[in-house]
C-alpha cells in the first residue's frame, strides 16, 4: 500500500444485495457484499465470466443502485442522495475507466481530458490548465491535441486514465483496463496506475482477469457466489 495514512474509508459497501429477473424468477448476483477501500488503497476483484464483477462496480460507483444494503462515497450514502446530487458525488470523488476507452471521436484528448471539469463547473481555461496537465502526467504531452482516431489504443487508455484522474477523485474504479491491449501497452498501463498511486494517492479498484496485474495490487479479492473473499493463496484479510 502506498505510504499514506488511512485512516478512514473513501468507499465502503454494507451487507449489498443485487438480483435481476430472469422469466418467472429472480437471480441474485450479489449476496451481502462487505467491502471497505482506504485511502491510497489498491484492491483487484476477480472472478469467473458473469459472477458480477462489473455489476458490483457499477454499484460502488453509483451507477445502479443495489436491492438493500448500502454503499458509502467519501462518507455519504448514495441511496440517501436524488440522481443529481449522486452524479455530483461521482463527479467529485470518482473516476471510471472501462476496457474500452468511450473517448468522445470529435474531440481531442485535450478537450475529453477537460470534460470532467466542465461538467463539475470549472471554466474553461483552468479545466484545459489542468487537462494538459495530467496528460504530462500520462506522458502524453505532446499529444493533446490529437483526436481518439489519431492515437494507438495505449495512448487512448490513457488519456482515459487522465480523465479519471484529472477530477482529483478519492478512487478510481477500473473494469479490465488492460484487456483490449496488446501486452506492451498493458505493461505500461500497469506501471503508469502504480506510478500515479504512489504519486497521487488516489485508491484503485480494479476488476480484472490479469492475475498479472491483480498480483500487483494491495490485495485481491474474488467473487465467488455473489460474495467477496480473499483470492486463494493469499493471507486472510479483512473487507
Amino acid at each position: 500500500m502506498s505510504n499514506q495514512s488511512a485512516v478512514a474509508a473513501v468507499l465502503q459497501c454494507r451487507a449489498v444485495h443485487k438480483a435481476y429477473t430472469q422469466g418467472p424468477q429472480a437471480v441474485s448476483v450479489l449476496r451481502n457484499v462487505e467491502l471497505s477501500i482506504l485511502a491510497g488503497e489498491r484492491v483487484a476483484i476477480i472472478g469467473a465470466s458473469g459472477s458480477g464483477k462489473s455489476t458490483l462496480l457499477n454499484i460502488l460507483g453509483g451507477l445502479d443502485l443495489p436491492d438493500s444494503g448500502e454503499v458509502l462515497v467519501a462518507g455519504q450514502v448514495l441511496s440517501g442522495l436524488n440522481a443529481d446530487a449522486r452524479g455530483k458525488l461521482r463527479n467529485r470523488s470518482l473516476g471510471f475507466v472501462y476496457q474500452f476507452h468511450h473517448l468522445l471521436a470529435e474531440f481531442t484528448a485535450l478537450e475529453n481530458v477537460a470534460m470532467p471539469l466542465l461538467i463539475g463547473g470549472l471554466d474553461r481555461k483552468k479545466a484545459s490548465t489542468r487537462a494538459a496537465t495530467m496528460l504530462a502526467q500520462v506522458g502524453l504531452a505532446g499529444r493533446v491535441s490529437h483526436k481518439p482516431s489519431e492515437l494507438s489504443g495505449g495512448e487512448r487508455q490513457r488519456v482515459a486514465i487522465a480523465r479519471a484522474l484529472v477530477t482529483e477523485p478519492d478512487c478510481v474504479l477500473m473494469d479490465e483496463p488492460t484487456g483490449n491491449l496488446d501486452a506492451h501497452s498493458a505493461a505500461d498501463i500497469q506501471a503508469l496506475m502504480l506510478d500515479l498511486n504512489t504519486r497521487i494517492g488516489t485508491s484503485f479498484v480494479v476488476v480484472t482477469h490479469d492475475l498479472t496485474l491483480a498480483a500487483k495490487m494491495d490485495r485481491t479479492l474474488e467473487l465467488i457466489e455473489g460474495g467477496l473473499v480473499p483470492h486463494q493463496g493469499q493471507e486472510p484479510v479483512s473487507v
